[in-house]
């Protein structure tokens, strides 16, 4: 992880820095185990709970999770989520036990104004192939007259004439999503997971499930993060749970 920043320009060096890391490419080897990673928040005070869930990619059953709950690690600015939730989804990522071959993230990765937002920054933080599904353009402008209203119907996400996305429909006559490479994987095998991870909802499951569990925790833990289990772990995640507020969910 590096060092975090304290005002919004500061962020905006860090994608700048970090921007020119992200490889699109094709993907080195098949996706066997796909994580949803979410975050919910609870209350209005930087209360939140980060939860990473793999699945199976071909029967879609889950394998593993893990949760974190802390508190935002930065006040919101339009283009920086990711510094608000990374220093808990990457404290997540690491509970994990098995290592999953593709994040999908609830977020952008290059349809992004610096070309770098949540999935290519953990992406590239992790060394993971990544991926960003959102629910809500950030920049670009899509064929909306033009996508079909079937299953896997695309149009291309364009901003000041570059592809940056693709507006996909994962469920004939619903609203697309909008997909993203986030680093390692190249946009058409991105749509093609995303697709896949897509059976009966709109959302990928895996960001459903994500999602799902997020807020049951933050529920749970409405009444503040449990301080007897933020001492467990290794000595570098105390260290990262010290310096961003982050304990173990119960």
């Amino acid at each position: 992880m590096h060092d975090w920043p304290a005002t919004a320009a500061e962020a905006g060096a860090i994608q700048d820095l970090l921007r020119p890391l992200v490889r699109c490419e094709p993907m080195a080897r098949p996706v066997r185990t796909a994580a949803g990673l979410d975050v919910a928040y609870h209350g209005g005070d930087g209360r939140l709970a980060a939860a990473v869930v793999v699945l199976d990619a071909d029967t879609l059953e889950s394998v593993d999770q893990a949760v974190v709950v802390g508190r935002v690690a930065f006040d919101y600015a339009p283009g920086l989520l990711a510094f608000r939730e990374l220093p808990a989804l990457v404290a997540a990522l690491e509970r994990l036990r098995v290592t999953p071959d593709l994040l999908v993230c609830d977020g952008h990765g290059l349809a992004h104004p610096r070309r770098f937002g949540l999935a290519s920054h953990v992406g590239v933080l992790t060394g993971l192939p990544a991926v960003g599904v959102a629910k809500r353009r950030l920049v670009g402008t899509f064929d909306e007259m033009g996508l079909g209203s079937e299953r896997g119907a695309w149009s291309a996400l364009r901003d000041r004439d570059e592809v940056v996305g693709r507006a996909l429909r994962t469920r004939a006559g619903v609203r697309p999503v909008f997909v993203s490479v986030g680093h390692r994987i190249d946009l058409g095998t991105a749509c093609q997971q995303v697709l896949k991870l897509c059976t009966t909802h709109r959302l990928p499951e895996t960001t459903r499930l994500a999602d799902q569990l997020a807020r049951r925790t933050a529920r749970a833990t409405s009444g503040g993060t449990n301080a007897s289990s933020s001492a467990g772990g290794t000595a570098a995640e105390r260290r990262r749970r010290d310096r961003s507020g982050l304990s173990r969910s119960p």
